[in-house]
């Protein structure tokens, strides 16, 4: 990895270049809203993020600690409640791209955000909270996430919220959308194979070795011809 520019930067502006202009997107906190949000400030200056608590089309101010920070709802033009994010928009099909974090991903994109099984013991997190909902009705679903073995395994140990569960096509499991599109980490992007939906390396991270993502992944990942380099961001970005 080159000293001039973090990891954590590389992912944002990865996530950034996923988004287009025009698109409605369901975006947290962290890493996926500051990739909204450069987006927005760069190549797609229609975009509407949207928070699943209400609050659309922010420009937050400051960096927040939650999704109840008031410096997330600067210059908002709506602040309605989950009815309105997770019902007339989402259940309605009208946003495109779903941000979702994760404990777990495995190679079908199936994600699991409820409890872990290290060491034996049996770990509880906040579970699920909206995000069985982007990944099921969202149009498309791009995960950012640390690149570690235990967290890219073979089989989540909780399904919260599904990719292509059993490596099933999305419509036959009455899901709506293409389901999971990009799993970002700190190595490297990942896609996923259209015929055998399973989780297929896009490119890798500068100064970051082939070997090293494969020795850090718990499942067998596809490589497809002609994997790239992850642009580093732009001096604008």
């Amino acid at each position: 990895m080159t000293m001039e520019v973090r990891a954590t930067e590389i992912m944002a502006a990865a996530g950034a270049h996923e988004l287009r202009d025009g698109e409605v997107v369901v975006v947290g906190i962290g890493l996926p809203q500051v990739a909204c949000f450069l987006a927005k400030s760069t190549h797609a200056p229609g975009l509407t993020p949207l928070l699943e608590i209400g609050v659309a089309n922010m420009r937050p101010k400051d960096t927040p600690v939650g999704l109840a920070d008031s410096r997330i709802f600067y210059r908002a033009t709506a602040w309605s409640g989950f009815l309105d994010v997770m019902g007339m928009n989402l259940h309605r099909g009208v946003v495109d791209t779903g941000f979702l974090g994760a404990l777990e991903v495995d190679r079908f994109g199936n994600i699991n955000t409820t409890l872990s099984k290290e060491g034996g013991k049996l770990r509880y997190f906040n579970g699920s909270a909206g995000g069985n909902d982007v990944a099921s009705l969202a149009e498309r679903v791009i995960v950012i996430m640390r690149h570690e073995k235990r967290k890219l395994p073979a089989a989540v140990a909780h399904l919260t919220s599904p990719g292509f569960p059993g490596g099933h096509a999305r419509a036959e499991l009455g899901l709506r959308g293409s389901g999971p599109h990009r799993i970002i980490t700190d190595k490297a992007v990942i896609g996923f194979n259209p015929e055998t939906r399973c989780a297929a390396l896009h490119s890798l991270h500068p100064g970051v070795s082939l070997e090293d993502v494969l020795a850090n992944t718990g499942f067998p990942l596809e490589l497809p011809g002609g994997v790239g380099t992850t642009p580093l961001p732009s001096a604008e970005e």
